[in-house]
């Protein structure tokens, strides 16, 4: 299949395996916990997927009440932690005492950022509480160049952005994927071109409320507007294969073992 060059931010591209594109981004969706207790977005679980040789992890950003930045994804710690209560009305000093799965604590963004200094990572913002406290995470570490910011909301993702003293990595909001997919299947370019302005990526489900949205047409489209193309929460191998296949630029996984299977078969593992 014929690849567009695309102008690359760092964070796509690099190293062995680059194809003049970026090299296949292989994400580590929170990390790396399958098969033990969830220990999802937890350091441990990033330390896993870095010691199966991933150079790319997916975690999510939420700011405390007294404005720190920790990489969980809930909004709430009820769900993955020994903890309870909303992580915007409690203080880092409460948040640091819950255990992920009753042994992990919660991490902060910076150590995430900062353990691995070549990990690249993706952030989605997933409240307004991260923003600043997202941002001021990827200043004090520095880590620019290998960061992407993502989020649901556009407006999110911009305000985050617009605290950095240097360009991130980003990647489409819903509304713009949207706008994406109407200008795509009505086949109108500038519309297109529109709804991707502001970004780098598109990072999509293959598939949402029965609507498809990684398919030929998609793909091709939003390499023609010269933006990558990364699809989740992918952990079957064959749906892996076939999204290779229709040219994607790189999937998230939970199953980060089998991803790196499918791709050291297919010669696209760095």
């Amino acid at each position: 299949m014929t690849r567009v060059p695309r102008p690359q931010h760092p964070y796509f591209g690099g190293g062995a395996g680059d194809t003049g594109r970026g090299a296949f981004a292989a994400l580590a969706h929170r990390g790396f916990s399958h098969g033990r207790a969830n220990l999802e977005n937890s350091m441990a679980a990033f330390a896993a997927a870095v010691d199966l040789g991933y150079r790319y992890v997916e975690t999510d950003a939420h700011g405390t009440r007294d404005g720190v930045a920790v990489a969980l994804h809930d909004e709430s710690l009820d769900r993955t932690t020994d903890g309870s209560g909303l992580v915007a009305e409690l203080p880092w000093d409460v948040v640091r005492r819950a255990r992920i799965g009753g042994t992990e604590p919660v991490p902060l963004l910076t150590d995430v950022l900062g353990t691995w200094p070549d990990l690249r990572v993706n952030i989605d913002v997933k409240a307004d509480s991260g923003i600043a406290p997202t941002a001021a995470a990827i200043e004090s570490t520095a880590s620019h160049d290998r960061v992407c910011v993502t989020s649901f909301s556009p407006r999110r993702r911009r305000a985050t952005v617009a605290r950095l003293s240097r360009p991130v990595a980003t990647s489409a909001g819903r509304s713009e994927v949207i706008g994406f997919l109407v200008g795509t299947r009505l086949r109108i370019p500038s519309v297109v071109r529109a709804a991707l302005r502001r970004v780098d990526a598109l990072q999509v489900p293959g598939a949402d409320d029965g609507v498809t949205v990684v398919d030929a047409r998609t793909v091709a489209a939003a390499h023609r507007a010269g933006r990558f193309v990364h699809v989740w929460t992918i952990n079957d191998p064959t749906e892996m294969r076939r999204l290779i296949d229709l040219g994607v630029d790189g999937i998230v996984t939970d199953r980060a073992d089998l991803l790196r299977d499918v791709l050291v078969e297919r010669g696209l593992w760095v």
